[in-house]
């Protein structure tokens, strides 16, 4: 399955589904381990309530970046998915870092490199997101998306860091990644 037919289904099947490929942005990324879905029928998503300003990425067709700036600190970047006008993406929450260290190391600074991308934020922020890469279609030259080599085990876990809807199990995490925001319990 490609990427774009992967990320045109169910957010619900696209999320599991993206951990184990590689994000590339401007030859810099690596494994997606960590991942969180979000839809318009669920009160913790930018999307519930319709489409309205930064929001309208989310509403237009799969494969695109929604990127929004979370409590006015950080970045954080989303892949759209489903059909056009249906409100949902999948948010990148950690990613084991595989390729551009040194210049992931230089965008974050002197922190260990477990910390490079675990982490929304600091995910973003390690890869050269900004809110100018909203609405960017996850296409080369810029961008580059690998399927996974190998079968990944994936956890399902609650949502973390949210404070609506917090018992939706729509967290997925790569079972015995070191490279996850926080330890993934249940599986799926």
């Amino acid at each position: 399955m490609t990427f774009h037919e992967l990320v045109a289904g169910s957010v619900h099947d696209a999320a599991p589904g993206l951990i184990g490929w590689t994000l590339l942005v401007d030859g810099v990324g690596g494994r997606i381990v960590e991942v969180e879905a979000y839809e318009e029928t669920d009160p913790a998503s930018h999307s519930f309530g319709g489409p309205r300003g930064r929001n309208v990425v989310m509403f237009g067709p799969a494969g695109y970046l929604y990127v929004y700036r979370s409590y006015g600190i950080h970045w954080c970047a989303n892949i759209v998915c489903g059909a056009p006008g249906h409100g949902a993406a999948v948010l990148l929450r950690a990613l084991e870092p595989t390729h551009g260290l040194d210049e992931m190391r230089s965008r974050r600074g002197p922190v260990a490199d477990r910390l490079l991308c675990s982490g929304p934020g600091r995910l973003t922020q390690a890869l050269g997101l900004t809110g100018a890469d909203n609405g960017a279609r996850l296409d080369p030259p810029r961008f580059s998306l690998v399927p996974p080599d190998r079968v990944a085990h994936i956890l399902r876990t609650p949502r973390i860091g949210i404070t609506r809807a917090t018992e939706a199990e729509w967290r997925y995490v790569e079972a015995g990644t070191s490279w996850s925001s926080r330890p993934g319990r249940r599986a799926a």
